[in-house]
């Protein structure tokens, strides 16, 4: 995903470009804010101050970053394999199905010590069985990747649907949700958690699975970086003839890198079905799937990366919110036309402020005594 890759350090292409890519945008929704007749620098305070102005506000953000970083990953780890994996969405719906389940089969029976662990590998398994068959369809049958993880978003919405209108349903409810489960199948929120230690924390959504999202950080880095296999996926995604001229399967690679992303996919259920809702219902996921791809365009494909850029759009959801209240002429749909430009910089013009960075950089390192030498 990075052009020429070498002449820039990491530390620029993966943090300063991306920043300057979103103080572009926020530049355009500057303008955009003072066309409607409000004031950017009002609007940008309450945004922040909504985000990070308190522990409420940071607990909220860190909410919706955790599920930004699963998925996140998920489409970076296709991305190094050379795979557009787009069906986040629907992996991450049937991850949440695969703990829910879990959950529902055994929360009278097992302590939670033993049940949880079971329920977040549930939703990996879940969610790595709904990535392998349009792997499959790749790998064997030549089905592009992204057609088929399309469509497989429409087919797990759909499944869901008629799992809990017609199979899962709490009996005598109108709405589509199944029966809470037992307090053993609850995921700790964070402010349990910092209160065992004594730490006083506001109550919000945010729980362990922030803990188990920053891990997987840590495990796709070293898989992908420090492992065979992971050499063997970014050789397939950079060269898949060269790399099958290495001896290297493209098939198996397509296979490993959709069942991990898949799982990376499905964990999001940890975050929304077993740490929030307590409970199975429909329309969970909420889009974490799609805003996924924008993290991982944004964060480089680097796990450190998708954490600042989670970071960034779980602070757009949460201080949006509260930028609609404090503001009335900015609404929903205006803070997600700023989201859009922050895709757009991030995603389609990337590489927008690339070359001029470049040059400069180049400029700075270059040595006097030479630049000297060659003038003189």
């Amino acid at each position: 995903m990075s052009a020429r890759p070498g002449e820039l350090p990491r530390w620029i292409d993966i943090g300063l470009l991306p920043i300057l890519n979103v103080l572009m945008a926020l530049m355009v929704a500057g303008i955009i804010v003072a066309a409607i007749g409000a004031d950017p620098l009002s609007a940008i305070g309450f945004l922040v101050q909504g985000a990070f102005g308190s522990g409420y506000a940071w607990g909220y953000t860190l909410y919706y970053a955790t599920s930004f970083i699963f998925t996140g990953l998920a489409v970076a780890v296709g991305f190094h394999a050379g795979l557009f994996n787009i069906g986040g969405e629907g992996q991450a719906y049937i991850g949440g199905l695969g703990a829910g389940l879990v959950a529902l089969a055994f929360d009278h029976l097992l302590p939670a010590p033993v049940l949880l662990p079971l329920a977040i590998l549930g939703a990996a398994l879940f969610g790595a069985g709904w990535a392998i068959v349009p792997a499959w369809l790749q790998a064997y049958r030549g089905s592009h990747i992204v057609i088929t993880t399309i469509m497989f978003n429409f087919l797990a919405s759909a499944l869901m649907v008629y799992l809990m209108v017609d199979v899962l349903i709490d009996p005598g409810q109108m709405t589509a949700h199944s029966r809470a489960f037992e307090s053993t199948a609850w995921l700790p929120s964070m402010r349990e958690a910092l209160a065992w230690v004594g730490i006083d924390m506001p109550d919000s959504p945010l729980n362990l699975s922030l803990l188990w999202a920053l891990g997987c950080c840590v495990l796709v880095w070293l898989f992908v970086w420090r492992s065979r296999p992971g050499y063997e996926m970014r050789a397939t995604g950079l060269a898949p003839r060269a790399a099958l001229y290495a001896g290297i399967r493209p098939a198996r690679v397509t296979l490993l890198a959709m069942a991990i992303s898949g799982a990376l996919a499905g964990s999001v259920g940890v975050n929304e079905i077993l740490g929030l809702q307590h409970r199975l219902l429909l329309d969970f996921v909420a889009g974490a799937g799609f805003t996924g791809i924008a993290v991982a365009l944004m964060g480089r494909n680097h796990p450190f990366g998708i954490v600042l850029a989670s970071l960034l759009f779980g602070a757009l959801y949460q201080g949006g919110a509260e930028l609609a209240f404090e503001i009335p002429t900015i609404t929903r749909d205006m803070i997600i036309t700023i989201q859009g430009l922050i895709i757009l910089f991030s995603g389609a013009l990337a590489y927008m402020n690339r070359p001029w960075v470049e040059r400069l950089y180049l400029r700075l390192r270059a040595d006097p005594a030479k630049t000297e030498a060659v003038h003189g």
